[in-house]
């Protein structure tokens, strides 16, 4: 595709891709090679805004993001090996996030396009999340799972839009588990290796008990299931093992509902591709899952790394670079945040009709 648009395109082309939606601030470069004709991410830094206890706090993540931005641009620049003279645009994420970090975000964008004379790039946060999973596996079609702490749909592509097939109907599935657990006292959620705080919780555990199973057609509903968990785990909080049960059963239940829903997906739709992405893509037991079930239904199987997983700007910037071949850009007075822009709302020429 790149080639296509490409072809007389005589010098290395070069994104630099902004992230400030929530906790993370990012910054990635991406280059077009003219000479292997090929697009490679070349830096994606990033620092991560951690509170001390509870959730986000939007005006502290803001903070933290204004104090660090000047480093994670100067290591990102450091990684690439450019300077921001050699950029040809700057794409950032004006939503959907927290008010507060995406302003931070989009400030940094409109100085650097104005004062460079650089083009600048309005970017979904979602679309990033789903486009850097297909140039990762080569995908073209897939059927989409996107799993995160603001997110929870299943999605495909259609008439240059990625239309929602179902999606929670109230909290997403990384805001459950995240809740879950500072709740229960386990503060600040976190992820390593590929498990996060209710999966070491779950290993105390040894029995299934069951709990609200909220399926309705494609859609799903985790709040029941959270209310219903915290009830119990107030009553067992001195007992590890029986938490560890409520952990290992908030999970399990949770993970079976979202693989019904893709599985039910998958069957109407038919398609040959399953794409894991989002923060939560991270979890080893939901890869696991999916795994099972697209190979039951013949179809191919891929889950974004944990390196891009999560928020980073090399989502950005390569969902930049898309928009830079197809000449999509505003002018940086114009670069408005959106803290609810849907994914089903931007039309992208690059989607097949």
């Amino acid at each position: 595709m790149y080639v296509d648009i490409l072809g007389n395109v005589k010098d290395n082309i070069y994104i630099l891709g902004i992230e400030s939606t929530s906790h993370t601030f990012g910054i990635g470069v991406v280059e077009y090679n003219v000479r292997e004709k090929s697009l490679k991410i070349i830096a994606n830094e990033y620092d991560r805004y951690v509170p001390m206890k509870g959730g986000i706090h939007p005006r502290e993540a803001a903070l933290h993001h204004t104090r660090t931005a000047p480093q994670v641009l100067r290591k990102a620049l450091e990684r690439a090996g450019i300077k921001i003279k050699n950029i040809n645009a700057i794409a950032v994420a004006l939503g959907p996030g927290l008010g507060p970090c995406l302003r931070v975000g989009a400030s940094l964008a409109r100085f650097l396009a104005s004062y460079y004379k650089l083009k600048l790039i309005p970017v979904n946060h979602a679309v990033a999340h789903i486009e850097i999973g297909k140039y990762l596996f080569n995908f073209k079609d897939p059927l989409i799972i996107y799993v995160s702490g603001g997110n929870t749909l299943i999605a495909i592509q259609k008439n240059k839009k990625y239309r929602i097939l179902g999606e929670t109907l109230d909290i997403p599935l990384g805001n459950l588990f995240d809740t879950f657990t500072r709740e229960i006292g386990l503060s600040p959620p976190y992820v390593i290796d590929g498990k996060h705080q209710i999966d070491i919780c779950a290993e105390w555990g040894k029995e299934f008990i069951p709990l609200p199973y909220t399926v309705k057609g494609s859609d799903l509903s985790f709040s029941g299931l959270l209310t219903a968990a915290l009830i119990q785990a107030k009553e067992y909080k001195n007992n590890k093992e029986k938490l560890g049960n409520i952990c290992l059963s908030l999970r399990e239940t949770a993970f079976n509902m979202l693989v019904e829903v893709a599985e039910r997906s998958l069957v109407l739709t038919g398609k040959k591709e399953v794409l894991l992405v989002g923060g939560v893509a991270s979890n080893k037991y939901l890869r696991e899952k999916l795994i099972a079930m697209t190979r039951v239904h013949g179809a191919k199987y891929a889950g974004t790394p944990p390196e891009y997983a999560g928020d980073n700007g090399a989502m950005i910037a390569l969902t930049g670079f898309l928009s830079y071949i197809y000449n999509i850009h505003i002018e940086p007075e114009k670069a408005f945040i959106r803290q609810r822009w849907r994914l089903d709302e931007v039309e992208l020429p690059w989607l097949p009709n």
